[in-house]
């Protein structure tokens, strides 16, 4: 279908929280500045110690890095428009320009889940292959591994906005949502949609289960491995070098699951309280995650330390 022909939706307008009063217009839109501005503030002291120290330029580090650059990214592309929807009212976004933040979501969303199995990998080769390491897992690697991520992340999020694209917009163009994503737009459509969310949903099970079950995989093998460690305070020791990723991991994923899940087995929440936990698990992590690089890893723990006693001393 030509949109020429067929849509007559020329801008949509997103709504943000459906059931939010306007006397509370301010206080979100406060809400949301300080959580943004916590996002770059966290993302770029972590960007600034990566900068510095020789310490931080390992495969580990490397991966954190492109995290905080997708982090960053995600929520610069998210919250800016759904701020200026309730501190100036400018909730409208032009046809094309949702479109591309429909893309830009979904690819930052699949750039993270890649760079989060490769966050596996790197700690299932440390734990379960010590000795092979250093010839497996080498700065050159992580580097490739990365770009690829990068890269292969574009085929599925392209292949949505090019399915919806052309679809036809004659109806509403209120977006219930914080920012437009495929399912909040293709529900705008005046077609039957269903040919065009299973192939969706399809997608965002590969890109999200096939991490995942990489990374179950892993994370399984590393308990089975710690396991077999005789020395207690050795079990501990290696397990203290996943936690970190095991609660990023846990953020991105858990709610994520539990969204898909739910909405497909039947489970019905209000529109509220469903984008209240959406936008829980995608803009709380980028604001948390650099406390946990900087507090569960022990090098960005130890530079951090170090620059405050520096800033700090007479």
């Amino acid at each position: 279908m030509s949109v020429r022909n067929h849509s007559f939706v020329t801008e949509f307008v997103i709504v943000g929280f459906p059931g939010l009063q306007p006397e509370f217009y301010g206080l979100a839109s406060a809400v949301l500045f300080i959580v943004y501005s916590c996002t770059l503030i966290g993302n770029f002291a972590v960007l600034i110690l990566f900068a510095t120290p020789n310490i931080l330029h390992k495969p580990m580090y490397i991966i954190i890095l492109n995290l905080v650059v997708s982090d960053v990214l995600f929520s610069t592309t998210t919250l800016p428009k759904i701020i200026a929807r309730y501190w100036f009212q400018a909730g409208a976004i032009s046809f094309i320009g949702c479109f591309l933040q429909m893309y830009l979501v979904h690819y930052f969303g699949s750039v993270t889940s890649f760079l989060l199995l490769i966050m596996a990998l790197d700690r299932y080769v440390a734990i379960c292959f010590p000795l092979r390491y250093p010839m497996i897992i080498k700065n050159s690697t992580i580097h490739i591994l990365n770009a690829t991520a990068w890269i292969v992340a574009k085929a599925c999020p392209l292949m949505m906005v090019i399915r919806a694209y052309p679809l036809p917009y004659c109806d509403s163009n209120t977006i219930l949502q914080c920012f437009c994503d495929h399912i909040s737009i293709t529900k705008l459509a005046c077609t039957d949609r269903a040919p065009y969310s299973f192939p969706a949903f399809v997608t965002a099970m590969v890109v999200l289960l096939g991490p995942l079950v990489f990374i179950i995989f892993s994370y399984c093998s590393i308990i089975v491995a710690v396991v077999q460690i005789a020395s207690p305070q050795g079990r501990l020791k290696t397990l203290s070098t996943c936690s970190g990723q095991l609660i990023i991991i846990a953020l991105y994923y858990l709610p994520r699951c539990f969204i898909y899940l739910a909405s497909n087995i039947g489970i019905r929440f209000s529109t509220d309280l469903h984008i209240v936990i959406i936008m829980l698990y995608s803009l709380l992590p980028p604001m948390i995650n650099p406390l946990i690089y900087c507090f569960k890893t022990k090098d960005m723990k130890q530079t951090l330390m170090k620059k405050f006693k520096k800033s700090t001393a007479p």
